[in-house]
């Protein structure tokens, strides 16, 4: 697997870091598959991924979102900047027309965790088209009533400590939340995977683990009533394939409740090729779970299925 950074000048002309993973040379490719990771993460997280996905002569690219990885400026981790989410949705729309053009005639796959699985759903709105499949893991449907009082906390917090200030009440509300399903805790981050050595990874990963501020959380928690609008659903391509993955005991989609809901939200739209597979006992990261081998073989069966070029 041959291994690239480079930088994408977004349309407002801000630098956008982008990894890229492609076949040994001489590997025909066959495929693109583009990665969205999550929050309070970056794209460089997925290299073992990749490396699957190189092997079946995929490239596969993944951006560091605004505020992520090395696209954020210094100290603004965690912090999508003025624009917030529809500046980071711009720039995703962007890569992806900039990746179709760069390989014209291959299959595009997108893979979309947590966060990225929410601005995938979106995408999906008016992007169904360009996408031979998709895969959204780690992800949620309609978030329920109590929901809304999360937007008008995070206003609140907006104003208390400003829109680049990050929220201790956020994130207790969150991440802090979803840890103590998992007392007693090693760790803040147990309720990711059960491996812990893949935890203490990410404990120890300088880009990973930060507090966001609280205009990224409002982004957020708007986009997550945004996107399971019915009207907009129904606008995604009937026969896209989409699989949705997810650890039974993730409670970042309340133990898949919430994957049921966008489930039955994708069925009541009309598209008909949308499958699932949660697994038993599995967090918030199934690719890097305990048993992440058996999700990876997994995913790549249920790709080849899809995109005949990926089987090998």
């Amino acid at each position: 697997m041959r291994t690239a950074t480079s930088t994408f000048l977004a349309s407002d002309g801000a630098p956008i870091h982008v990894h890229t993973w492609s076949p040994d040379e001489g590997v025909a490719v066959r495929a693109v598959v583009h990665v969205a990771h999550g929050m309070a993460e970056h794209a460089g997280r997925y290299a073992r991924f990749a490396r699957a996905l190189t092997d079946r002569g995929c490239v596969v690219h993944a951006q560091d979102h605004r505020g992520h990885g090395k696209t954020a400026p210094p100290g603004q981790l965690g912090h999508f900047g003025g624009g917030g989410w529809a500046r980071v949705m711009l720039d995703f729309r962007e890569l992806v027309r900039r990746e179709k053009a760069d390989h014209p005639g291959l299959p595009y796959v997108l893979f979309a965790h947590s966060m990225g699985s929410f601005m995938a759903q979106e995408l999906l709105f008016d992007m169904s088209d360009h996408f031979a499949a998709v895969v959204l893991s780690g992800s949620n449907g309609k978030p329920p009533p109590l929901a809304a009082a999360g937007r008008v906390i995070a206003r609140a917090e907006r104003l208390r400590v400003g829109a680049r200030g990050a929220s201790p009440v956020l994130t207790g509300l969150s991440f802090d939340a979803w840890n103590k399903k998992f007392a007693p805790n090693r760790t803040a981050f147990d309720w990711l995977t059960r491996d812990p050595a893949e935890v203490d990874a990410y404990v120890a990963d300088p880009l990973c683990g930060f507090p966001c501020s609280t205009t990224t959380w409002i982004g957020l928690l708007d986009a997550l009533a945004h996107i399971a609008n019915p009207a907009l659903q129904a606008r995604i391509r009937p026969d896209l394939p989409i699989h949705v993955v997810a650890g039974k005991q993730d409670p970042a989609s309340d133990e898949t409740a919430g994957l049921e809901r966008l489930l039955a939200a994708y069925a009541a739209a009309g598209l008909r090729d949308v499958t699932h597979r949660f697994y038993e006992g599995a967090r918030h990261e199934v690719l890097n779970e305990t048993n992440r081998d058996d999700v990876t073989r997994d995913l790549l069966a249920w790709l080849s299925s899809r995109v005949p070029a990926i089987a090998s």
